[in-house]
């Protein structure tokens, strides 16, 4: 994957990577949050998840989100990077790092861009378990 800062791919995702590309010398704090396939949801075992985007916008809403966060955060830079296609139980389907001068900022920073990317990202899961697949919309 080459180092940019807003990645939508079905190649596996480097998590320190994304945090290489952020950090600075003007930064106290990297966050990184790691978004894995867990084996379980809503009451049942998940076996996969496939990942579908509307390339087009995808990179597009992770700048916009990124900029929303340098507005509201004292923040330095945000690498904001999704999977798409088949992923198992285990794989990394989401990272974002954050850096700043301060740890407070890149925790808030950093919560803030995975729970806006949940929201808005046309990005789309369906779940396959053992007793079949469905699309699943956490959108809140």
């Amino acid at each position: 994957m080459s180092a940019r800062h807003f990645v939508l791919t079905p190649e596996p995702l480097d998590e320190h990577l994304a945090a290489e590309i952020i950090s600075q010398q003007s930064s106290g704090a990297i966050v990184t949050f790691v978004g894995r396939v867990r084996d379980e949801a809503r009451g049942h075992k998940v076996t996969l998840l496939e990942y579908e985007a509307y390339p087009e916008m995808v990179e597009r809403v992770f700048a916009d989100i990124a900029a929303e966060a340098r507005k509201q955060f004292q923040i330095t830079d945000v690498a904001i990077h999704h999977r798409v296609g088949s992923l198992e139980v285990g794989d990394v389907s989401v990272v974002i790092a954050v850096s700043a001068p301060h740890r407070a900022a890149a925790f808030d920073a950093c919560r803030y861009a995975i729970d806006r990317l949940k929201r808005i990202a046309p990005i789309w899961k369906k779940e396959h378990t053992p007793e079949g697949s469905v699309w699943v919309d956490d959108r809140p």
